[in-house]
């Protein structure tokens, strides 16, 4: 293809790139070092002839508002913002490191910090689904393409469902029905045989129904791609193994695998980056109290009356690092690859 025609064809999408991935990210990098002014305080001082004089403090709307006008963006803070205890929490690291007197002392401190409480769960969650999510999907796919072609269809239609149902839909779904009044809640308490049995009172649990709600959320996307990808498996290589004796196992091992792997790798790229920016089950769940992630804290800064755009620009730009850190040893692999051919 000539530069001038290649051009032309990638500059839609490079003004697209860079109108909605570029910017965005440049603004929230710029907004991220600089905090919001100060108001500017004056004391003002009222003299009665009954009472005498008094002094108030208030606010000097009208400085106040001029210096927010000659600089609309705040003061610059450079990164104290990413230093504070609701971020990186430097000090407060170095304070439990020097005074706790075992690991567990240490670790429990740092996890009674934000964005490091965040950040468990968060990690847990993306390194326990993605390779779950793959494995079963896997499954799923080999399961029905062994069907018979008049039942593919329908089994296909079942498997897509949850990936149909919205994220906050079906984890409000799935939230009722774990309640002590829904049928898998109710169910649990009989099993117990505790009446006060919870699901949502304990933070491990929790974890455990956010791991598994988003297990069964994602897979039917892997699902997919595997089975498009099984569609094109030579036959040959098949026949070929089962000639030599190969049992099934065998054969999904050394031939179905190793032809699915470039899939593999485009399926745990899309689900890293979208379980670690992991948000609509802790929405959906109330799960707020046990289980908190990076999107959410972005989410919790950007509510409320006081909308703390410096604090969520900043959680916003530590995810889209961690995004990179995760997605780096898989993108240096397929580039290796890339070059070996």
């Amino acid at each position: 293809m000539k530069h001038r025609t290649f051009f032309w064809f990638f500059l839609p999408t490079g003004l697209a790139m860079f109108l909605f991935i570029a910017l965005p990210i440049v603004s929230v990098v710029t907004q991220s070092v600089f905090a919001p002014h100060e108001a500017v305080l004056k004391t003002v001082e009222n003299c009665t002839p009954l009472v005498g004089c008094t002094t108030e403090t208030t606010i000097d709307q009208e400085a106040t508002r001029e210096i927010r006008e000659a600089q609309p963006l705040g003061r610059f803070v450079g990164l104290d913002i990413y230093l504070d205890r609701g971020h990186l929490a430097i000090a407060e690291l170095r304070e439990a490191w020097n005074s706790a007197e075992t690991w567990g002392d240490f670790w429990d401190r740092l996890f009674n910090l934000p964005l490091y409480r965040a950040l468990a769960f968060t990690l847990t969650f993306t390194f326990i689904v993605t390779p779950m999510l793959i494995v079963v999907g896997l499954m799923i796919a080999l399961a029905v393409n062994s069907l018979h072609r008049h039942l593919k269809g329908l089994m296909i239609f079942f498997s897509l469902l949850p990936m149909i149902v919205t994220p906050l839909i079906g984890s409000l779904i799935l939230f009722w029905m774990v309640d002590s009044r829904g049928i898998i809640g109710s169910a649990l308490v009989a099993l117990a045989g505790d009446p006060n049995f919870s699901l949502k009172a304990s933070t491990g649990l929790t974890w455990i129904m956010l791991i598994v709600y988003g297990i069964w959320h994602s897979a039917p996307f892997a699902f997919v791609v595997f089975y498009a990808g099984l569609q094109t498996l030579p036959k040959d290589q098949i026949e070929a193994a089962q000639i030599d004796g190969a049992t099934r196992w065998q054969q999904i091992k050394y031939v179905v695998v190793p032809h699915l792997m470039p899939l593999v790798t485009f399926v745990a790229l899309i689900q890293l980056m979208d379980n670690f920016r992991v948000f609509e089950p802790v929405v959906g769940f109330n799960a707020s109290a046990h289980a908190t992630s990076l999107s959410w804290i972005i989410f919790n800064d950007l509510g409320g009356e006081t909308r703390q755009l410096s604090a969520a620009s900043a959680t916003s730009v530590l995810t889209i690092i961690g995004v990179a850190i995760l997605l780096s040893p898989v993108l240096v692999r397929t580039w290796r690859d890339f070059k070996g051919k």
